[in-house]
């Protein structure tokens, strides 16, 4: 297990933190969360409580991530019949700079969330969202586009 935790940062002692961990500077946690590495996060990132990221996991700067968020790498291959859930991995995730992910949101392996987006509570996202995008529902699509200077 390897943390690199940057200056400045506020990560309550209750988050689970297992493998490879980078954490930017300015950045916060609230209790609750586990982080299975490898995982990076940025700059003056926002955790809220209770999230739970999955391997292969890139967090831009200046992200807001609401509570009891999901980001979940793991998949499987599609096996036979006898057996669907063929041989395992992680698909990777990335959240741009700037992003806001809010509560109950699920977050599926293999997407890539634009900077500047914003990702309504509740959604499910199973597709790359651009940037500067509000999406929602299940499964998250775009719902309008947002200004770049707002």
């Amino acid at each position: 297990m390897s943390e690199q935790i940057g200056e400045g940062c506020r990560i309550d002692p209750g988050v689970r933190m297992h493998g490879e961990i980078r954490i930017g500077d300015r950045t916060t946690i609230y209790r609750g969360g586990e982080l299975l590495g490898p995982v990076t996060i940025g700059n003056e990132v926002f955790i809220n409580r209770d999230v739970y990221v999955r391997p292969q996991t890139t967090i831009g700067d200046r992200v807001n991530i609401g509570p009891f968020v999901r980001l979940i790498t793991d998949t499987h291959e599609i096996g036979g019949h006898h057996k669907r859930a063929g041989a395992g991995r992680n698909d990777p995730i990335s959240v741009g700079d700037g992003t806001w992910i809010g509560a109950g949101a699920v977050v599926v392996g293999g997407v890539t969330i634009g900077a500047g987006a914003v990702v309504a509570a509740g959604s499910v996202v199973t597709a790359d969202v651009p940037d500067d995008v509000l999406v929602g529902g299940v499964p998250a699509r775009v719902l309008r586009h947002l200004d770049r200077e707002e």
